[in-house]
């Protein structure tokens, strides 16, 4: 379900209120339009060196990173049905995805509950500052079916922080940690 806002919200702030600032000049459509491009090259066969030979596995989440500069990391991921990545944010990260092959289910903490949505191939998502979420690879009709997403995260990925909802039903974190790769 690609990211889209409404053209016609406009948002009304008072003079006085500080503007917030993002972490990065990319915007989450640029984030959306750069998966899509990296979504057709390597579909093109562009990044057919960094595959595993005879391709992804089958029986275990895989990823190879795809470009990196100082303001985006671009990822090429691999699912397993069932492997979840756990409830996490992307720190001072945006993030988006765009998914090649197979299905994917998102569950996104939306402030009361975990709410689910499938992502098919041809799918995108996008992820602000504080989005929630755990990323599970999805069973598809056809059980031979990689699911292969391409990632892309502004400024690259540092830091992840990990949750879990509690018995009263908040989100509360459990650890962060440093990273130097995708999510999960």
């Amino acid at each position: 379900m690609p990211f889209s806002g409404s053209a016609s919200a406009v948002a009304i702030f008072p003079a006085a209120a500080p503007a917030v600032s993002s972490p990065t000049r990319l915007r989450l459509p640029d984030l959306l339009h750069t998966t899509d491009q990296f979504a057709d090259e390597v579909l093109g066969g562009r990044f057919d060196r960094l595959l595993p030979p005879g391709g992804p596995p089958a029986d275990a989440r895989w990823f190879t990173r795809l470009h990196t500069d100082d303001e985006l990391d671009v990822w090429l991921i691999s699912w397993v049905p069932g492997h979840t990545t756990e409830l996490h944010d992307h720190g001072g990260s945006l993030g988006a995805l765009t998914v090649l092959s197979g299905a994917l289910h998102e569950y996104r903490w939306d402030g009361e509950q975990l709410r689910r949505r499938r992502l098919d191939a041809g799918d995108q998502a996008a992820f602000p500052l504080g989005w929630v979420h755990d990323v599970v690879g999805a069973p598809t009709v056809a059980a031979a079916s990689t699911t292969l997403s391409v990632h892309a995260y502004s400024p690259p990925l540092t830091v992840m922080s990990y949750y879990e909802v509690s018995e009263r039903n908040t989100v509360r974190r459990t650890h962060t940690e440093l990273t130097n790769g995708p999510e999960g």
